[in-house]
């Protein structure tokens, strides 16, 4: 029967060479799995070396979905990717194939996982609350929502504009306190087998100051300057990625390089334990250790425990 594996774990733990390998294995075995992508900023076409995108050539004739499917002027709602993500993963399915779905982005990894529903949109509302953030910044519509729907502004950051944003545009739609959580009891989709990537911090986070400074070095300047002409500075999502901001900042001389390198670098650090505490929340995830010899085999025993 074909079956949902779910690899998810912070951002510099392994998690597309874990599903890489455990997709080798299974051609050897005869099976065909298939990868589903679950990092938000990899849905970009573009955005590569910010995002540790695998290239084509790295994918190891692994087929891959939900890469490049994105320009950088458009919104990658997790609605959209709910939607797409599950139909790609059905299609799977009925080659009689096995998916994968590999990210740390905790909010799209349940959404396709978890029996999520989404309200409404109104694009003139939230057009309108775009305007007051330029206008206003992030502090005063957060200080707005914390006081018209505290539930939500609690679990929202409130330095993540897009999520203040879509916030107040869905207290305004009358859904109060839905914000962008796990539920707390939630029903799967689909049956999977949940596998956690984790490191311990003192561990994982020079990996990740050292991975930043190696963005800038491979040409992430370049990267971005090539997709100011696309259209990445008027993204709503994209040009709020992280090391992407940095670099625009740096390319209008707002940031010298060692400033937008320490910048991004700390709010790496700081996304990297929000996604540990978002899939802590997951009862069933087996948790493995990322830099263990034998985290394959591990993972190969938790995908056939029954």
């Amino acid at each position: 029967m074909p079956g949902l594996v779910a690899v998810v774990g912070a951002t510099g733990t392994g998690k597309s060479e874990l599903s890489l390998a455990l997709t080798e294995r299974a051609t050897a075995r005869g099976e065909r799995w298939e990868v589903v992508n679950a990092d938000a900023m990899q849905l970009y076409r573009g955005m590569d070396i910010g995002t540790a995108k695998l290239a084509n050539a790295e994918r190891r004739g692994v087929t891959h979905h939900m890469l490049d499917v994105l320009d950088v002027t458009e919104d990658a709602a997790v609605a959209w990717y709910q939607g797409a993500a599950r139909a790609a993963i059905t299609e799977i399915h009925a080659r009689g194939n096995s998916a994968v779905l590999v990210g740390g982005s905790g909010l799209y990894v349940s959404s396709v996982l978890f029996d999520f529903a989404f309200p409404p949109r109104d694009e003139a509302l939230r057009a309108s609350l775009e305007a007051e953030l330029a206008d206003l910044g992030v502090g005063t519509l957060f200080a707005r929502l914390r006081e018209l729907d505290p539930v939500t502004a609690e679990r929202v950051d409130p330095k993540n504009a897009r999520r203040v944003v879509r916030a107040l545009e869905v207290h305004a739609l009358g859904s109060e306190g839905h914000g962008a959580a796990l539920p707390a009891e939630p029903v799967p989709w689909h049956p999977a087998t949940l596998l956690a990537l984790g490191m311990p911090r003192e561990r994982l986070v020079p990996r990740l100051d050292e991975r930043v400074e190696r963005m800038w070095a491979d040409g992430l300047l370049d990267e971005v300057e090539a997709l100011i002409p696309l259209g990445i500075e008027h993204g709503v999502t994209a040009q709020r990625a992280i090391g992407y901001a940095q670099a625009l900042a740096q390319l209008g001389g707002t940031l010298t390089r060692d400033e937008a390198i320490a910048d991004t670098q700390r709010l790496t650090r700081r996304y990297a334990r929000r996604q540990v505490s978002w899939f802590r929340r997951y009862q069933d995830a087996v948790w493995l250790d990322a830099e263990a010899l034998d985290v394959v085999d591990a993972a190969e025993a938790a995908i056939a425990a029954p």
